[in-house]
């Protein structure tokens, strides 16, 4: 008898651990914080014109759900780029730092752990380009420079807490750079990319999210 009530129980809290399971929820409610990290990197050398190019870029985020749908929060950006010229025996070197805001909405559920997303944020960034030319003596180039775009996103959700984020690509994007010097004017540009379905994984930003 003890027996059979030993296995019973076992049979009950089995079943119990799977029901658990199968009722965990991904996704996010109102008063969540989530803390998320993307990062960008590209590589490219160029045999013909002896050109080597490097890119990294580090996008870290923290938001506030305001309801189950809507976060906003603030983001802060580093972004490397170097460029190296084995003709010329040249290197360029650009560091920018940024900072800015974000409001992003949850409108799409692709089952149960895929939640789409679109984002729009508004930054400021400053650049310091420094080069390296052998026997002769550059001053570093800087520019400061706002921006704000439109873009689309995903989460994966690994389990309750813890998603993979794809920051896809921009829609619509607005820059304005003016470089640190006298006299000098800005720079202006406007992007729209309608067409996302194309390119989704060339511009894609790969990252973790984590919610609170």
């Amino acid at each position: 008898m003890k027996k059979l009530l030993f296995t019973a129980a076992i049979a009950v809290l089995g079943f119990t651990s799977v029901n658990a399971q199968e009722e965990q929820t991904f996704g996010f409610t109102e008063g969540d914080v989530i803390v998320e990290g993307n990062l960008g990197f590209n590589s490219e050398n160029d045999k013909n014109t002896e050109i080597e190019t490097s890119a990294f870029e580090f996008n870290p985020k923290v938001g506030y759900f305001l309801s189950d749908d809507l976060a906003v929060g603030v983001q802060l950006m580093l972004d490397t780029d170097k460029e190296t010229d084995g003709i010329a025996d040249t290197e360029t070197k650009t560091t920018t730092i940024g900072a800015g805001v974000f409001a992003r909405y949850y409108f799409l559920e692709l089952g149960k752990r895929f939640k789409t997303y679109g984002e729009f944020g508004v930054g400021f960034d400053s650049a310091k380009t420094e080069v390296e030319v052998p026997g002769v003596d550059v001053d570093d180039f800087k520019t400061n420079g706002i921006g704000a775009n439109l873009g689309l996103g995903l989460n994966y959700f690994v389990n309750e807490n813890i998603a993979i984020n794809f920051a896809l690509t921009d829609v619509l994007s607005y820059r304005s750079d003016k470089a640190d010097v006298d006299g000098a004017e800005s720079v202006t540009s406007f992007n729209g990319n309608l067409n996302v379905f194309n390119n989704f994984f060339q511009t894609a930003q790969f990252g973790l999210t984590w919610k609170f």
